[in-house]
């Protein structure tokens, strides 16, 4: 057997397993989006690791070097948001060809750099070397009140499943640069959505803050495959509303002209990087209508969580109220 015909997800089990017996008291490994260790009797540092690979996770001839830059920040500090944490400080390691103009790594900088100002997280080390194919991976360090630490193991029975953004648009940007169609005002803003993901700080820290909230994690692997992480960390099944799935206008319309399945792209896409949630039924109204004070845009509410069922994490698929199969192919890493 290869590690091709294995998931991601079986790889880290095996790693895990391995290493938890060296776990000092308090800390948390892997198995959430951040690794969590004491930093006082109230508060813990929370850390991110990811890797992006050239020909794997981007195109070099296709995305700018400097939305490289943002989105090798971007996607580790959208895990730090999913903790309700905030981020102190990255360590950037990069293998480079040696092709690469100086033009192309300042540019990636600038990115870097334009990302970190923005959201005050100082660049504070890491390495390079030579490489056959660009190679990015970025450390995040922050931090959060324990009380407000979010973890996928956090989802009850009738908390309703909440995401903060619409989905499917970085999975449409995505199929714009593998069939290189003719792009117009809505491929070019899927196109950004998928160069440019936001990682939701500000929002993370904000819901972590509520009474009420649940488990949280980002979405970035796809809505499902995420879900099934919270219902298995929670000892959970959940049921997922169809026509209550955010869509933007920009993916339908080019759905519709391009002949794609906009529901599969916002269920199995991934890299959306928006935060999956889930919150207490009655506590729902008051956070969403605040939410939207805050932040001017909705929650959205797309589901429910349920008993554990035989077997466990099933999410059943509801149309209109009746139940519906729904398939798709999610993304897998060692492909």
């Amino acid at each position: 057997m290869n590690i091709s015909d294995i998931s991601e997800f079986a790889f880290i089990e095996r790693l895990s397993s391995s290493f938890a017996e060296l776990l000092p008291r308090g800390f948390t490994g892997i198995g959430d989006d951040c690794a969590l260790f004491p930093k006082s009797a109230q508060e813990s540092y929370a850390v991110s690791t990811d890797l992006l690979i050239e020909n794997h996770h981007f195109y070099r001839n296709k995305i700018p070097p400097y939305s490289l830059g943002i989105k090798s920040l971007a996607v580790n500090l959208s895990d730090i948001a999913a903790m309700g944490a905030e981020p102190m400080a990255s360590f950037l390691s990069v293998g480079l060809p040696k092709d690469i103009s100086m033009d192309w790594l300042d540019s990636f900088t600038a990115g870097y750099k334009a990302l970190s100002l923005k959201e005050n997280v100082p660049l504070c080390g890491g390495d390079t070397t030579a490489s056959p194919h660009i190679c990015v991976s970025v450390t995040v360090i922050g931090f959060a009140r324990n009380e407000a630490i979010r973890r996928r193991s956090m989802a009850r029975a009738g908390d309703i499943i909440c995401c903060t953004s619409n989905l499917g648009d970085s999975g449409g940007g995505f199929l714009v640069l593998q069939s290189d169609i003719e792009t117009g005002a809505d491929e070019d803003f899927l196109l950004k959505r998928h160069y440019e993901p936001y990682p939701e700080i500000a929002a993370g820290k904000w819901l972590a803050s509520r009474r009420g909230a649940g488990a949280m994690m980002d979405i970035s692997d796809g809505l499902v495959s995420d879900l099934e992480h919270i219902l298995a960390a929670s000892g959970a099944a959940a049921f997922l509303n169809l026509e209550a799935i955010p869509l933007s206008a920009q993916l339908k319309r080019c759905a519709e002209r391009h002949g794609w399945d906009s529901l599969d792209l916002a269920l199995n896409g991934g890299e959306d990087y928006c935060l999956l949630l889930t919150v207490a039924k009655d506590e729902f109204a008051g956070t969403s209508e605040k939410f939207f004070e805050a932040f001017g845009r909705p929650l959205f509410p797309i589901g429910g969580i349920e008993p554990m069922m035989s077997g466990g994490g099933k999410i059943r698929f509801l149309q209109n109220g009746k139940e519906t199969a729904f398939t798709g192919k999610p993304f897998r890493h060692f492909r």
